[in-house]
């Protein structure tokens, strides 16, 4: 896998990852939604770690800084 994220985007990811992880822990979103929403934060944590994210690839974009 070539990365195809940059700092910025990997930085935003795990701040919203980290924000809607705080939502459902404090009781702000519950049922379906909040599971919705811990899933999706799973999978930008994910992608932040790793620095891939699959759906850029399809869509041809990549926010690493070109060498």
């Amino acid at each position: 896998m070539k990365k195809n994220m940059g700092m910025t985007d990997r930085v935003i990811r795990t701040l919203l990852a980290i924000g809607a992880i705080t939502l459902y822990a404090t009781g702000v979103v519950t049922g379906t939604p909040g599971i919705v929403l811990i899933v999706a934060s799973g999978i930008f944590l994910l992608t932040s770690l790793v620095s891939f994210c699959p759906l850029y690839t399809l869509v041809g974009i990549s926010t690493c800084k070109r060498n």
